[in-house]
């Protein structure tokens, strides 16, 4: 049987003509997302405008931040969490929210310095003790670790002073030895080399998630760029940029 994602992109293209949309775009989907886009456009048949923004968190760049305060955008992407708030707080549009892919939690380094030890708990705490500056950014994984896995390793005093949020480029720029963030955001960062993700006994799988803002002007066009990215056509700038196609797909 055809999938909802493969009917959609049967649809003619000639309705979707000329038709531009606004996305907004985390993180952590942005490498296959840029990998993408020109496939994208020509698939879905339309011209996209792209911003980007955090999936969670307090700051002025969220996508929920932008979105209340009126920027214009027919499809975000985000982690599921950050979009499950967006669900919540009445900004999309009921049933169109699509699971893309997932990734693990990983750790860069600039490049050429010696990696850390992640072969165990032990080993990756201890890393962390040794670690002269620690940056992730203030999203989804980054509130994971400030309120869960650092606490629970009994090391977040110890080190809160060491952390900043300015994340993987502040290694890239040698302002910090380790960046702990989705590996889709650390794979090919340009001035630094991937360690490889954290233990599976304190993994934090991220999923990320489309879906279309309630009130777009191109629901059609939005639900067919959405089928595109949840399409067999995606999968594979989805490996490279480091993460797995999600298997509801």
């Amino acid at each position: 049987m055809m999938g909802r994602a493969a009917a959609i992109l049967l649809l003619p293209l000639a309705s979707f003509a000329q038709v531009k949309l606004n996305v907004i775009v985390s993180g952590g989907f942005s490498a296959a997302y840029r990998e993408l886009a020109p496939e994208l456009e020509k698939a879905a048949g339309v011209t996209v405008n792209t911003g980007s923004g955090q999936s969670q968190g307090n700051g002025p760049n969220t996508i929920g931040a932008q979105l209340r305060r009126g920027v214009p955008a027919d499809v975000v992407i985000l982690s599921k969490e950050g979009l499950g708030e967006l669900i919540a707080d009445g900004r999309i549009a009921a049933g169109t929210n699509v699971d893309l892919a997932q990734t693990l939690v990983g750790v860069a380094v600039r490049a050429g310095a010696a990696k850390p030890d992640l072969s165990s708990v032990e080993a990756f705490k201890q890393a962390l003790l040794h670690a002269s500056s620690i940056t992730f950014t203030s999203s989804t994984v980054g509130l994971y670790l400030t309120n869960k896995l650092f606490p629970q390793l009994g090391i977040y005093d110890q080190i809160k002073e060491r952390i900043t949020n300015t994340g993987v480029a502040a290694v890239a720029k040698g302002d910090a030895e380790m960046a702990i963030q989705p590996s889709s955001e650390l794979v090919h960062v340009a001035g630094t080399d991937f360690a490889g993700t954290i233990p599976a006994e304190i993994q934090y799988t991220s999923v990320f998630s489309a879906a279309m803002v309630a009130g777009s002007g191109e629901p059609e066009a939005s639900k067919r760029l959405i089928a595109f990215l949840a399409s067999e056509s995606a999968a594979a700038a989805i490996r490279n940029s480091g993460m797995e196609p999600s298997k509801s797909r």
